[in-house]
């Protein structure tokens, strides 16, 4: 047993260290193969590597090459660049160093001339102390003496020359002035026709039949007062057919109470809750109409670039009068014209059209104002953003303050045109003539007076007064006496400047 067992071992001995060289063997072998199959591997790589290196090289070889010749190339026309500049300088040193000698010859000729001149004008002062010594000997006057009485002759023939000739051109530019003047008031109303409307203090609302009326009216007269009440107006329903007259002094209010009605009619149910309801929508109706009226006529005019509280308050002169006149359209009236006068005399007819459409929106605030129309207008468009040269028109037109632009002046006299023309406002023409008599008649109840002039429509009162009869205090004392009392006893539309002027004349005759 244990012989078999040693036997065992060593058969396990022998078979492992057999396997163990048949493995090693093997090993070995595969090992070589390998080894030489790697070698053969990177021997290929290495030919590869080496070949891009070499085809690299030769192309950044070529590549050098190739700029190496663009900056020779570059180079070389920088030389002959250099070479052409360089004779060019050459050049000009030769021309300058020519033209350096011919300026060193004139400048030799030129000292030549001047001392020749030099000796020339000694020889003529010698000449003329000799003749003035003549002179002075043969008139028994020295030279200065007979300069002075020379000089005083010919002052006074200037001064008579000079005087004629200023009044010449004074009187011909007076006609000149006066005639051109007329000539382009004329062609600017005659450019402009527009129609006449005089704005009245009612409102008629024309209905289908007469059974509407006792609708409007309601049980007990409920829907009427309603009606009143919520629109601030008077409403008359009469026997007249087919027709309800509203009455109020505002006529917004009297277009609100148009509206709500024409609604009302329409929609058939009339109470006092539903007319409330009604009203408050239009009056939000028409302040939209208020604003769409400003665009389109701002539109209408070609004026861009106004301020939207400005374009809706020239909507509310749609809805205002002055003196019966339409201020709307009176305003569109007075923007026509300053355009067409500014054009008249080469001024920009766009400003002038923009001062005369806003002139008046001093009469339209939406809170009361104790300054007069004009001023208040001018700080409405000082605060949005208007140019001061328009803001001073605006204030100016009425004389309220000074005018510092042409456009004042054009925007007073346009005004005065649309308002004065015949038919403009609520004034029959004797009651126009009456007040214009009136106005002189007042002036000239007062001593001292002498003559008395109506103009401008009645805007303002002239009165000339004698030199000899009261002095310059006098004067200005009789211009407030003037006023106040044309104040107390006379009804007039808008405002009366009245001017006093005390003059002293001398006139002589050249016969």
């Amino acid at each position: 047993m244990i012989i078999e067992i040693i036997i065992g071992a060593a058969a396990l001995v022998i078979g492992g260290v057999g396997g163990y060289l048949v493995f090693r063997y093997v090993l070995t072998g595969k090992y070589n193969e390998m080894m030489e199959a790697a070698e053969k591997e990177a021997n290929v790589m290495k030919e590869k590597k080496l070949l891009e290196v070499k085809e690299k090289f030769l192309n950044k070889k070529s590549e050098l090459e190739k700029e190496v010749q663009v900056r020779n190339m570059h180079i070389q026309q920088s030389e002959n660049k250099l070479k052409q500049r360089e004779i060019s300088l050459n050049q000009r040193q030769e021309e300058l160093g020519r033209r350096k000698n011919d300026l060193d010859n004139q400048q030799v000729r030129i000292e030549n001339e001047k001392k020749l001149i030099q000796m020339r004008h000694e020889e003529l002062e010698k000449m003329q102390l000799q003749e003035r010594a003549k002179l002075e000997e043969l008139s028994g006057l020295s030279a200065d003496e007979a300069k002075q009485r020379l000089v005083e002759a010919m002052k006074d023939e200037a001064k008579t020359d000079a005087q004629s000739y200023i009044n010449e051109i004074m009187d011909e530019a007076k006609l000149n002035a006066n005639a051109q003047a007329r000539k382009i008031v004329i062609q600017t109303i005659q450019r402009v026709a527009t129609e006449t409307a005089i704005e009245n203090s009612v409102s008629v609302f024309h209905i289908d039949n007469d059974e509407v009326k006792g609708r409007i009216i309601g049980r007990e007269g409920r829907n009427i007062r309603a009606l009143e009440a919520a629109t601030g107006v008077e409403i008359v329903v009469d026997d007249t057919p087919e027709a309800i007259v509203i009455s109020a002094f505002d006529p917004i209010r009297r277009e609100v109470c148009r509206l709500a009605l024409h609604q009302l009619v329409s929609d058939g149910r009339i109470h006092p809750a539903r007319i409330e309801e009604v009203v408050q929508k239009v009056k939000k109706q028409l302040e939209n109409e208020v604003i769409e009226t400003g665009k389109r006529t701002a539109i209408d005019l070609g004026i861009h670039g106004l301020h939207p509280e400005l374009i809706r308050i020239i909507g509310k002169m749609k809805y205002r009068s002055s003196y019966g006149q339409n201020l709307l359209q009176h305003a569109r009236e007075t923007a026509n014209l300053c355009a067409v006068m500014a054009s008249e005399l080469g001024l920009n007819p766009k400003k002038a059209k923009r001062a005369g459409l806003l002139h008046d929106i001093g009469k339209v605030p939406d809170e009361e104002s104790e300054l007069p129309h004009a001023l208040y207008g001018a700080k409405i468009a000082e605060k949005y953003k208007e140019k001061p040269d328009i803001c001073n028109a605006i204030a100016a037109h009425h004389d309220e303050c000074e005018m510092n632009t042409l456009l004042a002046p054009i925007v007073q006299v346009c005004d005065a045109i649309s308002g004065a023309r015949p038919g403009a406002r609520r004034e029959i023409v004797e009651a126009y003539i009456k007040r214009l008599n009136d106005l002189e008649a007042i002036a000239m109840s007062y001593p001292g007076v002498t003559k008395t002039y109506a103009i401008q429509a009645g805007r303002e009162l002239r009165v000339i007064v004698g030199a000899d009869k009261m002095d310059d205090n006098e004067t200005e004392a009789l211009s407030g006496e003037i006023a106040n009392k044309i104040q107390t006893e006379m009804t007039y539309p808008g405002q009366v400047k009245i001017t006093v002027i005390r003059e002293t004349r001398s006139v002589a005759y050249a016969k």
